[in-house]
This record gives C-alpha cells, structure tokens and sequence, in this order.
C-alpha cells in the first residue's frame, strides 16, 4: 500500500479529468481524497454513506449543510454526518478541499 501522497499531482489528475474530485485513498475504514471546484462549477455530490470532515486547503465560498450555509475559508475544517445532504457553492475562487470518510468512497 501507498504510504505518501503529492496533492498536487492529484490536482493536475482532476484538471485534466472531467471530475471534480480525486478518491487516492479507499478502503473499509477510511477514505481521503481532493476536491477542486472552479467558480460558477457546481457541486453535485449526494449525502455519503460514512461520516465525512472537509479540510479547506484555500478557496472561498459556503458548504450548505443540511438548510445552513457555513462560510468557507482558509484552514477551516468541517464535520458532515453520514446521510446529510450538503455542497459547496458561491466561491468567486478555485476551491481546494481535502475529504476524509470514516470508511469507504462509495
């Protein structure tokens, strides 16, 4: 198993690909990965099986949890619970998010 990871080259993955977002880790217990989302991008994930916490790397913006929009920043980190429905949305900059799921990508 891969033990060190360089974000950036999963960055440069995901703007050559046609997603959003990067899973370099899945297994039974633990998932990671990156989100890049442009401005005006939308955000179409749907509520996850396992607890999820956002990492923001920089970007702007609101991750709306539930009905309540949480104004993105620098350095913030949040916590979303399994089968909630939540999205990014208004960043004016490129969004970057590291995600951890408390089990697999699925």
């Amino acid at each position: 198993m891969k033990l060190d990871y360089d974000l950036n080259s999963y960055i440069e993955k995901i703007k050559k690909s046609n997603s959003y977002f990067h899973t370099f880790i899945n297994r039974e217990s633990l998932a990671a990965g990156i989100l890049v989302l442009q401005p005006n991008e939308e955000d179409t994930q749907e509520p996850h099986n396992s607890d999820e916490v956002y990492y923001v790397i920089s970007g702007d913006g609101f991750l709306k949890i539930k009905n309540n929009d949480y104004k993105i920043s620098k350095d913030k980190l949040f916590f979303v619970a399994k089968g909630v429905e939540h999205y990014f949305h208004g960043n004016t900059k490129e969004l970057k998010v590291l995600y951890f799921f408390g089990g697999p990508d699925s």
